[in-house]
């Protein structure tokens, strides 16, 4: 007999029909795609995901250097495995990363708004110093003040710190369990209904993190202490990835034991309807790179534990 039921309230994608479909592609169609500027690929072991991840931004870099140019790109604070990796092959291959600009996704606020301090343990701001300049070496790193992030006293001025350095060549970034793109979450659609062009424009600002968002990061992020999360983030906007000249973007969301959080929300972002529900739908319409870890790419099985 069949089980029917209603999605949970605070879920702001409920097409079922949809939900299915994409539910049930399997790991050979998924890197299959209309849209051939939208380039999906699966690589299966974690060592080779982030060691390609790294790989790509000091390519950047390099070229960058060669055609003695700033490289101005978007980065996400997780995952993070990728950027000691980076660190180490600039420190060995001695890359100067003086013209690199280093704008951060998100940073972590408040009640009201007021983004976390350096000083805060899980500031992406600290992580990030922790995990990827510090690592570089004094005479290579680029110098602090290209180092940018998302906080109470930037955030309006985001855009054109950008647009002021010849705006955005290369964003990176991952998919949330909701969809969403950097902190940009799924319920925000409200604001903008079905105008995905209009969704698309939209910028920077403060935003309510999305229940889902705040168990995702409390599982990788917080050992599964909710209570850590702080309620809200500064983000980008889906005009800040969109304006950028390339995107790639990277999903490593495993738990372990053969389970992953990110399997479906993989496969509705890249293969579900372009909606303003589903954040990361918006790369489909875009140039740019889908790189799936192997065990995010798995078929779907549901199964009781």
């Amino acid at each position: 007999m069949a089980f029917q039921y209603e999605l949970a309230d605070f879920i702001d994608f409920r097409d079922r029909e949809e939900c299915e479909r994409v539910r049930n592609i399997s790991k050979e169609e998924l890197t299959e795609h209309e849209n051939d500027e939208f380039r999906i690929r699966i690589i299966e072991e974690p060592e080779d995901f982030y060691f390609e991840f790294a790989l790509d931004i000091v390519r950047r870099v390099m070229e960058a250097n060669r055609e003695d140019r700033d490289l101005v790109g978007i980065f996400p604070v997780g995952p993070v495995p990728q950027y000691p990796l980076a660190a180490r092959m600039i420190n060995e291959l001695k890359v100067s990363c003086d013209n690199l600009h280093i704008f951060a996704m998100d940073e972590y606020a408040d009640q009201d708004g007021n983004t976390a301090p350096v000083s805060w343990p899980g500031s992406f701001q600290k992580t990030m110093q922790n995990s990827f300049i510090r690592q570089i070496d004094e005479n290579l790193r680029p110098p602090l003040d290209q180092v940018h992030f998302p906080t109470t006293d930037v955030i309006d001025a985001y855009p054109s710190m950008m647009e002021n350095l010849g705006g955005v060549d290369i964003c990176y970034g991952g998919i949330g369990w909701c969809g969403h793109i950097a902190f940009w979450e799924s319920h925000l659609w409200e604001e903008f209904g079905d105008d995905i062009e209009a969704y698309k424009q939209a910028g920077p600002r403060t935003v309510e993190l999305q229940p889902m968002t705040i168990m995702q990061n409390a599982l990788h992020s917080f050992h599964g202490d909710w209570s850590h999360v702080p309620p809200k983030a500064n983000t980008i906007g889906p005009g800040q990835i969109t304006e950028a000249d390339y995107r790639s973007f990277w999903l490593d969301g495993t738990i372990g034991g053969g389970l992953s959080w990110q399997r479906f929300i993989a496969r509705l972002v890249a293969h579900g309807p372009v909606s303003t529900k589903v954040p990361g739908s918006i790369l489909q319409t875009l140039p740019g790179t889908f790189t799936i870890l192997g065990g995010v790419a798995e078929d779907i099985e549901v199964e009781m534990h």
